[in-house]
């Protein structure tokens, strides 16, 4: 076996499910799950009908770069969303199985674990497919501890410029999972230095780009910063986008990668021997999907609803930062998170994650201590009882 997948941790939900495994849930209340950013809007129907009538390309094996239509539609949103000059959609643009499988795969084409010192930089708290990632690439997982004094920037300055010189790969996620942080231009412009001074590739997870509340300021995307600063073939840079969260449809497993030239060709070289070829039907319902903007702005009314409603609860027990993007609350506790985890379940039956487990001890420091992730993803009113459960329980806490 790969000796690699000994280093993998447990997935934040398998520590969860250990966590409360020796508790039980009051029977009376009904269970509210917020610990999953799983989105549970409806799917349109409009998006449904297009993967029903397409069926028919079930009967032939589809190509690894996917349809010439469905990458002129990524190429088409792309330059619409984020005010580029048209993109290439036969060598900027390429389709992929998610945003999650992307992220996974571009780190094993792109490290090179023969290089001494082989590292992957990536923000803390993180998504852990990031970790596992490097892990199984042969290299080291190096973190940028994140805190509000950082809003707007990566903290590049907690690693020495040694070390820097030995990074392959830095992660960035903008907007944030689970903070919903959103990177600046100078941000950008900090992060792309970086990668020019010391050589490294920049991996952009967007897959949060299109959650967001107010609908004069959408999230600066990685590719309109690149743009904006004058980085026209878009330089050691590749972004992630997914359909899950924007169109409410996480089963369908579709995304894009889109950068630099050199970097598709190169991650379309790597794919044709990964098997990840989306199925033709996908394709057809994809290219409705990104044709269309009207459903996605319903989808950001209805979070904007829930985060207004639940925040109005929350704010007389316990602080709230209302996010400019993603569907998350990154809620301080009233002490140790673990312990708010195990009582908001055993004496609410609401579902949350502990910050700690989505973040590392670095430096002596894990900065998901003494918080929880919260997903809006239930119905309103799901959202607004776990919300009231929640100031029940911080206020008993702090009896």
């Amino acid at each position: 076996m790969n000796p690699h997948l000994s280093l993998l941790q447990p997935y934040p939900f398998q520590k969860l499910s250990a966590l409360l495994a020796p508790l039980r849930a009051p029977e009376h209340l009904r269970p509210i799950n917020l610990s999953i950013g799983e989105p549970k809007h409806p799917t349109p129907a409009f998006i449904s009908r297009a993967l029903a009538d397409a069926l028919g390309g079930l009967s032939s094996y589809p190509a690894t770069a996917g349809g010439e239509p469905l990458r002129r539609a990524i190429a088409q949103w792309l330059t619409k969303r984020y005010g580029l000059p048209a993109l290439d959609p036969a060598t900027q643009v390429l389709p992929v199985l998610g945003s999650r499988e992307a992220l996974f795969s571009f780190c094993q084409a792109v490290v090179d674990p023969s290089r001494p010192g082989a590292s992957v930089v990536m923000p803390n708290p993180f998504y852990q497919i990031y970790e596992g990632a490097a892990l199984l690439a042969g290299a080291r997982p190096e973190f940028l501890n994140l805190s509000p004094r950082d809003e707007g920037r990566l903290p590049l300055e907690q690693i020495t410029r040694q070390a820097w010189d030995q990074v392959q790969l830095l992660y960035v996620c903008s907007p944030s999972n689970p903070t919903g942080a959103v990177l600046d231009l100078e941000g950008w412009r900090e992060v792309f230095a970086a990668a020019d001074r010391h050589g490294f590739v920049i991996a952009a997870d967007e897959c949060y780009s299109e959650i967001y509340l107010d609908e004069t300021s959408p999230p600066l995307g990685a590719l309109q910063a690149a743009h904006l600063l004058g980085r026209a073939d878009f330089s050691r840079l590749m972004v992630f986008g997914s359909l899950s969260k924007r169109s409410n449809v996480p089963g369908m497993r579709s995304g894009y990668v889109a950068g630099e030239t050199a970097l598709i060709k190169a991650f379309l070289h790597y794919r044709t021997y990964h098997g990840c070829a989306m199925s033709p039907a996908v394709q057809a319902a994809s290219i409705a999907a990104w044709d269309d903007e009207d459903h996605v702005r319903e989808n950001r009314r209805l979070y904007r609803d829930k985060y207004a409603a639940v925040g109005a609860i929350l704010r007389p027990a316990m602080p709230v930062e209302i996010p400019p993007a993603s569907f998350y609350l990154w809620l301080a506790t009233p002490g140790d998170e673990l312990e708010f985890t195990r009582r908001l379940y055993a004496d609410y039956n609401v579902l949350v994650i502990p910050g700690c487990f989505l973040a590392r001890p670095v430096r002596g420091n894990n900065p998901g201590s003494e918080r929880v992730r919260m997903a809006l993803v239930a119905p309103q009113d799901e959202c607004i009882e776990a919300a009231a459960r929640v100031r029940d329980c911080v206020a008993r806490l702090r009896a």
